[in-house]
C-alpha cells in the first residue's frame, strides 16, 4: 500500500511511527498501522462467495451462482475471531463476494467487538440502504469501502455488469455519511476507465468519502480471464500516478487521504514527484516509505482467510502453490508463527534472489520488487522481475 497523502503532508508522522512501532497493535492509532513492525497483520477475510454481482475483475471469481457449500460455519467464525483477538491483529476486513449476503456478518461483527477489534468492509454498496448503514455502525464496524469504476454509469455499470449499480454505489455514500459512518472509495483502474480517473476523485470528494484508493489489476480469479485486455501499459500507469500525485497535492488531507495498492513502485514515483517539487517532506516521506523494509505486504502485514478457512499471504495470491495452511486443521495464530512455513519463507525472505530488473533494481528497499502474484503469474517464476513495473531505468 502506498499511502501517497500521509507521505506528501506527514511532517512529524516519523517520530509517530516510531513511537508507536513495538505498541501492541490494539493500541496503535490507525494512521500508523501501515508502519509497525510486527508479523500481526491486517485480515483480509473473505466471509462468502455470494454476490449479487458479477464484475469483470473479481480476484474471487464470487458471483450470484455461488453457494454456501463450504463456508465457515458461525461457530467456527467465532473461533477464527477469538483467535485473532488473542493474537492481537490490528484489524479485520470483511469482504467477499459481498459480505452483506452474509446472514450472520453482525453477529459476527458484534463478536469481534466484544474481543476488542477493529474491523471495516470491503463493498460494492448496492445493499447499503440508510438502515443497512445504521446497522453496519452499531455493530462496531468503522470504516466502509465502497467500490466505485467509473466517474460515469455507463462505465461503473458495464464493469459490474449490472445497470443500476453506479446510482445504488452512490446512494450508499450518502447513507454512509447520514449514519456516521467513514466511508471511502475503491477503484480499480483499467484501460476502460483510466481517463475518468480525474472525474472519480472529484466524484469521490462530493460524495463525502474520506479515502481514495486505487487497486491495480491483479492477474487473480475473474481478472485472470480479461487481464492482457484490461491492464495498463507503463505510459498509461505514469499518466495515471501524475494525476493521483496532482489531486492529493491539491485536496486539504484533512478532507481525502490518497493510496494505492497492489504495486508497491508507485512509492518510486511518489519520492522522484516530491523531489522535483522540493517538497520539504521529502525526507519523511522516505523514512516513512524505508520503515517498510519493502514495499509488499503480502505474508507480513497483510493476510488473508477464504471462505473455506485457507489461508494466503494476501487476497491475491491464492494459487494452490501460495496456500500457507487451514484454520480448520491449525488455529490462524499458529500457522502465521510458523517460522518453518515455505510459503511464507518466500514472501518474508524474497530480496536477495530477485532475478531479472528487479534483481539489479536499486529501489528494491523501497518497493521490496513489487507484486510477485504477476511475477509468478507472467511465467511461474516467482522470483522474476514484475512485468508491471514502470521503471525503465533501474537505479543501480
Amino acid at each position: 500500500m502506498n499511502r501517497i497523502t500521509q507521505c506528501m503532508h506527514g511532517r512529524g508522522t516519523v517520530s509517530g511511527v516510531m513511537k508507536h512501532r513495538h505498541m501492541a497493535q490494539a493500541d496503535v492509532p490507525s494512521t500508523y498501522l501501515a508502519f509497525t513492525g510486527m508479523y500481526r497483520p491486517v485480515v483480509f477475510w473473505n466471509i462468502t462467495d455470494r454476490c449479487n454481482l458479477s464484475c469483470t475483475h473479481c480476484y474471487s471469481r464470487s458471483g450470484p451462482d455461488r453457494t454456501t457449500v463450504g463456508e465457515l460455519t458461525t461457530s467456527e467464525a467465532f473461533g477464527v475471531i477469538d483467535d485473532l483477538a488473542a493474537m492481537g491483529v490490528p484489524l479485520i476486513l470483511f469482504t467477499g463476494g459481498e459480505p452483506l449476503m452474509r446472514e450472520d456478518l453482525w453477529e459476527l461483527a458484534h463478536h469481534a467487538r466484544s474481543r476488542g477489534l477493529k474491523m471495516a468492509l470491503s463493498t460494492n454498496g448496492t445493499l447499503i440502504t440508510p438502515d443497512v448503514a445504521r446497522k453496519i455502525r452499531e455493530c462496531g464496524i468503522e470504516y466502509a469501502g465502497i467500490s466505485l469504476d467509473g466517474a460515469r454509469a455507463e462505465t461503473h455499470d458495464r464493469f459490474r455488469h449490472s445497470p443500476g449499480a453506479f446510482d445504488k454505489a452512490c446512494s450508499a455514500f450518502a447513507a454512509c455519511n447520514e449514519a456516521g459512518l467513514r466511508c471511502g472509495v475503491r477503484v480499480t483502474l483499467t484501460k476502460e476507465n483510466k481517463n475518468e480517473l480525474g472525474d472519480i476523485v472529484d466524484l469521490a470528494l462530493a460524495l463525502g468519502a474520506s479515502r481514495f484508493c486505487l487497486y491495480w489489476l491483479v492477474p487473480a480469479g475473474r481478472a485472470s480471464d480479461s487481464y492482457a485486455r484490461l491492464q495498463l501499459d507503463r505510459a498509461g500507469v505514469v499518466e495515471a500516478l501524475d494525476v493521483l500525485y496532482r489531486k492529493a497535492k491539491e485536496t486539504d488531507p484533512a478532507a481525502m487521504e490518497f493510496l494505492t495498492v497492489d504495486a508497491p513502485q508507485d512509492a518510486i514515483h511518489l519520492l522522484e514527484s516530491m523531489e522535483k517539487d522540493g517538497s520539504e517532506d521529502l525526507a519523511d516521506a522516505r523514512g516513512l516509505l524505508e520503515s517498510l523494509k519493502g514495499g509488499c505486504s503480502a505474508g507480513t502485514r497483510v493476510a488473508n482467510i477464504d471462505t473455506r478457512g485457507n489461508v494466503y499471504p494476501c487476497q491475491f495470491a491464492r494459487a494452490g502453490e501460495f496456500l500457507v495452511g487451514n484454520v480448520r486443521d491449525r488455529p490462524f495464530s499458529t500457522i502465521w508463527a510458523d517460522t518453518g512455513n515455505p510459503v511464507l519463507a518466500r514472501f518474508r525472505k524474497k530480496q536477495a534472489l530477485f532475478t531479472g530488473r528487479c534483481g539489479v533494481c536499486g529501489y528494491r528497499d523501497i518497493c521490496g520488487g513489487g507484486c510477485r502474484v504477476r511475477a509468478h503469474a507472467a511465467n511461474g517464476d516467482f522470483l522474476a522481475e514484475d512485468p508491471f513495473c514502470y521503471v525503465t531505468d533501474p537505479k543501480n
